[in-house]
């Protein structure tokens, strides 16, 4: 009997008060041998899985109310691999299809009706998951990834069965041929987005909107230009569509955008944005500040304004401190630096028309890598990249370009053509319209044919409309402003009010934009410098 108590390991007295440091010291023992344990797991094959990333995403959709709306067509019950994460998710979208609100409580009654909230780990499991991410921010991207795993399950297990299928001598070939097709589709068909839509949802969409146009006195369906020719040619600038307006330097390229710019903001505040590449953003407000209070661009350079003439620009700019106008003059720009602002405008500001000047100084992506490419075909990039973000957004883009010298090698009034688009590649194949700005006497031709004199005109040539007519608009041209002005001042009135003038302006012209430069050549009067 002594023998055997001398063998009786004495208890610590740490053991007496803590029962559990025992079994910690075993943890700890055991965590000195972990490299053998993870040498043996190893050894065998997992299913592919995202068990944390699982965790995340459950945690975001209970956090951001409106998470999964951008998930729900990605993920579905089976995806995750977790049977307590299938639990909580089949919980959180029964949630969604009865528009509750979906949190930490409303998710932890669910389950109890369920009566699977034990199963899943109890009410501190589901606050557990709440601390495992701090936003939705990058939640579609960790949703994919949990399909993808998912994929990869579906099609091991699949091949799993083929493989058994296949060594069993009483299989039909064929019948097995047959159900992996089946299997296979229908893994696709289940992961795939379905962007397509019924001819009767469709029919009905179309209808409503042709209702929506007909309570509209003004007949303006788009974002208006505030030129009252060309809105009643093109109802406005259309959504989803890709505008390119070219013209050679020196025409008016920038005039004309920033008086539809300004058209658009402040006399039917619409949001606007535009990417300046060219100009900084100061010089582009002193071009709205020059043609908003009719003021040389001249005196704003120097400064040297009479003490009326100050009144006069703070009078008459005060609309522009509240016009949500947005401008970026961002240099050498790319198309995805593009494409995340714009995201980003249309999310928090609401704008409804994006512009940018000018095409040929964007990039398609990495500079060193497109150094030693072909140009046309990064032009073309980015033209598809442009009418791609239209029809994201579903706002019109419209992108300045400039014309190819061949239109001044060429005789007669030197109209240009859509063969004249520089680097053009796909530009006029991927625009909805294509305009070109075309001014006579910046060639030196000061008469029409019938006689009339062209000073101060300008032409809008529509040379591409794929949803209207082709037809060219006669503008008024304000050198010294450096912006444009419906030509004929009754055509307001004729038209209706639902295109304004600006009541802010002595000439009684509508307010509308300057063109690159305000500097005078000596051969054209008020023609600016060309940009």
């Amino acid at each position: 009997m002594l023998r055997l108590l001398l063998y009786i390991k004495p208890i610590q007295s740490d053991q007496l008060m803590d029962p559990l440091a025992s079994s910690s010291r075993k943890i700890s023992g055991n965590s000195r041998r972990k490299p053998v344990n993870d040498t043996t797991e190893s050894l065998g094959k997992l299913p592919p899985q995202a068990v944390d990333i699982e965790e995340v995403v459950l945690g975001a959709l209970m956090l951001e109310q409106h998470a999964l709306s951008s998930v729900i067509d990605i993920l579905k019950v089976e995806s995750f691999y977790k049977e307590a994460h299938q639990n909580i998710y089949e919980a959180i979208v029964q949630l969604f299809n009865n528009s509750d609100p979906v949190d930490i409580k409303t998710v932890v009654h669910q389950l109890r009706k369920n009566g699977k909230l034990e199963l899943v780990g109890g009410s501190y499991y589901i606050a557990d998951l709440t601390t495992r991410v701090n936003s939705a921010a990058n939640i579609e991207y960790h949703a994919r990834i949990i399909s993808e795993q998912s994929i990869k399950r579906q099609l091991i297990r699949i091949s799993s069965e083929l493989v058994t299928d296949a060594y069993e001598d009483t299989t039909d070939v064929f019948q097995l041929l047959d159900r992996t097709e089946q299997a296979l589709f229908q893994v696709s068909e289940s992961h795939i987005r379905k962007n397509y839509d019924k001819m009767s949802s469709l029919l009905t969409k179309a209808i409503s909107q042709i209702e929506e146009r007909k309570n509209k006195k003004d007949g303006l369906t788009g974002v208006p230009s505030g030129f009252t020719a060309l809105d009643r040619i093109t109802s406005g600038w259309q959504p989803s569509d890709l505008v390119i307006i070219a013209a050679r330097p020196g025409m008016g390229k920038t005039a004309f955008v920033v008086s539809a710019m300004r058209n658009a903001a402040i006399d039917h505040g619409q949001g606007v944005a535009i990417f300046s590449l060219e100009m900084s953003s100061v010089q582009l407000v002193n071009r709205l500040i020059s043609a908003e209070a009719e003021l040389e661009s001249e005196k704003l350079k120097r400064g040297e304004m009479a003490d009326y003439e100050w009144e006069q620009l703070l009078h008459k700019t005060s609309k522009l401190s509240e016009a949500p106008i947005f401008i970026d003059d961002t240099p050498g720009l790319s198309i995805l630096e593009l494409r995340a602002k714009a995201r980003r405008l249309a999310q928090q500001h609401d704008i409804k028309l994006l512009i940018i000047d000018y095409l040929q100084l964007m990039s398609g992506g990495d500079a060193n890598k497109n150094s030693g490419g072909n140009r046309e075909q990064e032009i073309a990039s980015i033209s598809r990249a442009l009418k791609g973000i239209a029809k994201e957004l579903n706002i019109p883009v419209i992108a300045l370009s400039q014309l190819s010298r061949a239109v001044e090698t060429r005789g007669g009034d030197k109209k240009p053509q859509l063969s004249d688009l520089r680097e053009s590649g796909s530009i006029e194949q991927d625009a909805d319209m294509v305009m070109f700005l075309y001014r006579p006497e910046y060639y030196g031709i000061t008469q029409g044919e019938d006689g009339a004199p062209l000073n101060g005109t300008a032409e809008v040539i529509i040379a591409k409309h794929r949803n209207g007519k082709l037809d060219t608009v006669q503008l008024k041209f304000i050198g010294k402003f450096t912006k444009f002005a419906d030509l004929d001042v009754l055509t307001n009135e004729s038209y209706g009010s639902s295109f304004p003038s600006s009541g802010n302006t002595d000439s009684g012209y509508t307010i509308t934009m300057p063109s690159k430069g305000a500097q005078d050549t000596s051969a054209a009067g008020d023609d600016p410098m060309p940009f």
